[in-house]
Formats: structure tokens, sequence, C-alpha cells
């Protein structure tokens, strides 16, 4: 089997500084085959795929039998998208024009648990944010913000990847489907409107693609993302938006201070204080300024555009600077970890302002709200599978994940 000149290691590794020699990822001592085979198989392991350890010539046929082989029986209260449906969207979507999206649920030893949505831009790349606690789906909610970061330019075969290892933790499929930008331009606020609200009753008359869309809407900060995807209410919509001050340019440099590991407890109690004494609660953004909604949020984030950085480790230097894996292409213009803010578009989700007097400033819809609840609760729309059953059909023991990840849930 050929084996990927340009990347020789696991993707997103942990520290090896602090771990004894055995404990190392990729040690000699360690299952190395068990890592790179499947049992009672000669084809290789997804995580080694997802490494670049081993090549295969056709992404979604490796992957659809891999998740088929891997699916659990259905639940009627879980969303499925069937396997035959799951080829048919990627084969639609193969060329430069598609605009399929995914959203893994990625439970990483450094970063601990976030959600990975990724957007294709090209026929063979997609731009990704790490969003540490899930989509939003309450339109109520006393957070409506969300940190994303940006991380690193994906292959869009890595949308297709169910997998687990010591190293990345486990990988799964929350939701997919093809995605939609809706139209940016701002109106004029009335009286009884929110500062939500968008034209995008009238019609559009733009007949660019979504993927031209997209780049358009990425370089000019602001993007209505309506994603069109299993697990999603119908008109799920979403603005991405990245405030002037937290915007460059250029890649960042390669730190030169060594990465210290958060003390979540003390975090929390940091956030709790500046909490209690914020007139304003300090949950949304303040005009004027590019403050996150949550310090600990904030903290997670960066903890997972970190953890996916192969600069930390033995990367070359092109991936750094590019910003994007090998067989990707940054042709959109994505730059590391910059912070984007990611909002629920109430009335382009379908909810309204509510006309009850009592109640006059809550949201009303046509879908009820839902909370992203972790890696015990969330399973995959593919197989159906949590991500300790992941870990499981990978062969993946003992493995120890970050504690102290908690879902928003008000």
């Amino acid at each position: 089997m050929d084996t990927l000149s340009s990347l020789s290691r696991d993707i997103s590794p942990p520290p090896t500084r602090g771990l004894s020699r055995a404990n190392r990822p990729g040690n000699s001592r360690q299952t190395k085959s068990s890592d790179q085979i499947a049992p009672h198989s000669t084809e290789p392991r997804s995580a080694a795929i997802e490494a670049g350890k081993a090549r295969i010539r056709d992404h979604l046929r490796y992957f659809a039998d891999h998740l088929l082989g891997a699916t659990r029986p259905a639940i009627p209260t879980t969303p499925r998208l069937p396997i035959s449906d799951f080829r048919a969207l990627y084969t639609r979507n193969q060329h430069a024009f598609g605009h399929h999206f995914v959203i893994h649920q990625h439970d990483h030893p450094v970063s601990g648990v976030h959600y990975d949505l990724r957007l294709q831009f090209s026929e063979s790349s997609a731009v990704s944010w790490a969003v540490p606690y899930g989509m939003p789906g309450n339109a109520n909610s006393i957070r409506p913000n969300r940190m994303a970061i940006e991380t690193r330019v994906h292959n869009l075969w890595n949308n297709l990847i169910e997998s687990a290892s010591h190293a990345t933790g486990s990988l799964l499929i929350w939701d997919t489907g093809e995605y939609e930008v809706l139209p940016s331009r701002k109106v004029r606020r009335q009286a009884a409107t929110d500062d939500e609200t968008s034209d995008c009753s009238k019609s559009d008359s733009d007949s660019r693609s979504a993927s031209k869309k997209l780049s358009a809407s990425f370089r000019a900060r602001h993007i209505r993302l309506r994603l069109h995807g299993t697990r999603l209410p119908p008109q799920y919509t979403v603005n991405l938006r990245l405030p002037s001050a937290n915007n460059r340019e250029r890649q960042p440099d390669k730190s030169k201070h060594k990465r210290r590991r958060i003390d979540a407890k003390s975090v929390r109690k940091k956030v709790t204080r500046n909490i209690e004494t914020d007139s304003d609660d300090g949950l949304t953004e303040k005009p004027g300024t590019a403050q996150v909604e949550d310090t600990y949020e904030s903290q997670q984030a960066n903890q997972a555009a970190v953890a996916s950085d192969p600069e930390n480790d033995t990367d070359p230097e092109y991936i750094r600077a590019t910003n994007a894996y090998p067989g990707a292409t940054n042709t959109i213009g994505s730059v590391h970890q910059r912070h984007w803010f990611l909002t629920l578009d109430r009335p382009n989700s379908g909810f309204r302002r509510s006309t009850s007097i009592l109640d006059k400033e809550s949201w009303t819809g046509d879908w009820e709200p839902f909370h992203v609840l972790g890696r015990d609760v969330e399973c995959s729309v593919i197989t159906g599978r949590l991500a300790g059953d992941i870990m499981e059909d990978e062969g993946v023991q003992g493995f120890v994940g970050r504690h102290g990840w908690r879902g928003i849930v008000e």
C-alpha cells in the first residue's frame, strides 16, 4: 500500500511533552499495525487514511462501505440518512460548484469535545471552523452567540470520515447535507423589526453557484448560511460574522511559547465572577467591541484550533503558511485561528416575535428548540453510533478524554 511522503504522522496529535516514552503516539511499543490495518481485513483503518498514513483511490466507496458495516439499528426518535443517500449527496457535489457540508462531533484528547463545521468551496476543498458548543438551536437562548474559530482548509473527502484513534480521539458525523448562502444585504430597521432581519424574502436574482456566493461572503466577513441537513430543522439558518477587530490577512507566526494546559475549573470560576459583576450579563457582544461571549468558550475554541494545528509537531512549514492540508487548496483566503461569531438567524429560520403582551421579547417558530448535549448523547446521522461506539469499533482502548464540557441548555 502506498504511503504519502508528505504526511507521516497522525492529524492533531496531543503534545508529547510530559508523556512517558512508551505512551507517546506513534511509539514502536504501541500496536502500530492495529492502528493501520482493521482487524480481519486487508483495508486500512479510517484513522490511518485521515492521517495520511494510507492512500486509497476511492474515498467514497471506502467510507460508505466502512460506515455501512458499522451501522447500528435505527431508533425512531433519531434522524438517519441512508447510506444510498449519503453516497448520492457526495457524488452530486464532486465538482467545482458543489455545496456539500458536514458537522463533525470531535472528541479530541487535548481540546475535548467540539464540533467542526466544514463547507465545500471548490472541487477538492472545504473551509473549516471549530465550534466548541455546537450549533445554536434555541431562539430564546440567553447565550445567542457561539465562538467559531477558523482552522485548516480540509480535503473534501474529510467530510466522509467517521474514525477514532488515540492521537485524534473520536470523530462522528453529527449532520451532513447541502448548504445555501442567503443574501446578506442589510435593510433599514423598522420599529417592529429585529436587527437580524434581512431582505431575503425578496427574490434573489444572483445566479452564482452556492460555492461562489460562499467565497464572496467569506471575503466580506459575513455569511448568512442555510443548512439543509438530516438532523437540523427545515430553514435552519445561521449568521457567521468576523468582526473587524478580529480580522487579519496573514497567517499567524509559529508560536514561540510552550502551550499551557488550561485549568477548566479556574477558568469557569473567572467566567462566573465576570457574569455576576456585569450588568449586561456578559453573554452577547457589546456594540463597538470584539469581545467573546464567554471566556471559557473562547479558551475551548482556541484549544480546538491549536489541537487541529499540525505546526505544533513535525508537519511541513507550507501547511502553516498556506493554512491547508496536502491535497486541499486555500483559494478562499482562510486565515488560521481568526475568531468569528456564529448566531442563529431567527427570522430566516422561521421565528417571529411573540404577539403576546406579557411575553413580547420571546420568539416563536415552526420547530422545537434543540440543544447539543455532547458525546454521551449525540449520535451519528449515518451509523447511529455514539463516540464510544466508534472507539470500540476502531479498537481504541484506554482513551482518556478531556473533561469539563457542558452543553448550553438555556
